[in-house]
């Protein structure tokens, strides 16, 4: 077994990235405080290309720099814009046709492996605080909740892996 080369993976430039199909997905950051949880959601989104970021609130943004650390150069490829409030970009991607889900505990929530997609919707997922969660805020605005299955004792799961679980899963649902 060799790992394999830079080539063989044949990872896309920076342009070829911009010119590239997304998945009809964006990930909402709703004041997440953490440069490096920002950051890493940023690589996430680039892996999968991800539509697009919208950072709400106090969430950190480029340029700062534990975000830039994490996100090793995806502030470049993924297409973000800030808001000053998590309701304000609810709003602009529910009236271009977004269905819009918390990624959160709360009663009525379908099981990220139960969550089905149609084809053709455009999705929106928020994300929020690392201590206080999706804000009520925004709880009152979304369109569903979506929770990620866990079995152990502690219930919860960093925003990064989070992210990282739940957009690869959707990724997959849109893909194929």
């Amino acid at each position: 077994m060799r790992k394999l080369s830079m080539q063989e993976l044949g990872r896309l430039s920076t342009q070829s990235f911009k010119d590239a199909e997304k998945i009809p997905l964006v990930v909402v950051l709703d004041n997440v405080r953490s440069g490096l949880n920002v950051g890493s959601v940023f690589r996430t989104s680039d892996a999968f290309l991800v539509e697009a970021i919208h950072i709400c609130g106090y969430s950190a943004q480029p340029p700062h720099r534990d975000v830039l650390k994490s996100a090793l150069g995806s502030t470049e490829t993924v297409v973000w814009s800030a808001y000053e409030s998590v309701e304000e970009s609810i709003s602009l991607l529910k009236n271009q046709g977004y269905l819009i889900y918390a990624i959160e505990q709360v009663e009525d929530a379908v099981l990220l492996n139960e969550f089905k997609i149609q084809k053709g919707e455009k999705i929106a997922i928020v994300f929020g605080n690392e201590v206080s969660g999706v804000s009520e805020e925004a709880l009152k605005l979304v369109d569903g909740a979506i929770e990620v299955p866990q079995w152990g004792t502690k219930h919860s799961l960093n925003i990064s892996v989070c992210a990282g679980i739940v957009i690869w899963e959707i990724a997959l649902k849109m893909k194929f």
